[in-house]
């Protein structure tokens, strides 16, 4: 199984959660699911993640090497098994841009939450709380999804 995991840019929500779930699988004993990460536009193409969500990530143990921004693809709606969007806007532009028969693969990160959010707020213009909220809601979905699956 492949899980694609998306937000705008690819530098905050989005990588953060490639690394949460990567360990929360390897952790599981499902290293053969394979995690990547890409965001609906191409502003940082090629960037590690924002040295924020990385830092944050990183005190609670998560691994962010060879993450890289990237803008998601045609061919990611036919190689992914699932994708998932940070929040609506992005659910809605990827759906917009998915092929009719591959939008059953596009749902909210976190729709696979047992809490009353329904999407990952962006805290790129926020302060440090943000990144902490972000990991604390994607941990979650995290759960939701490995217990899933």
């Amino acid at each position: 199984m492949q899980i694609l995991v998306v937000c705008m840019g690819n530098i905050c929500r989005s990588p953060t959660a490639e690394a949460v779930l990567r360990k929360a699988f390897k952790t599981a004993g499902r290293e053969d699911i394979v995690i990547d990460s890409a965001g609906t536009d191409a502003y940082h193409v090629g960037e590690q993640p924002d040295r924020r969500s990385r830092e944050a990530g990183e005190r609670r143990g998560y691994d962010f090497d060879g993450i890289r921004a990237r803008q998601i693809a045609e061919r990611d709606y036919a190689e992914f098994d699932l994708i998932l969007a940070a929040d609506k806007q992005n659910y809605r532009r990827l759906v917009q841009q998915c092929p009719d028969h591959y939008r059953h693969k596009v749902k909210l990160m976190l729709s696979y939450s047992q809490g009353s959010e329904e999407e990952v707020p962006d805290p790129y213009y926020g302060g440090d709380q943000g990144f902490e909220l972000v990991l604390d809601l994607i941990e979650e979905a995290a759960e939701g999804l490995l217990n899933t699956i």
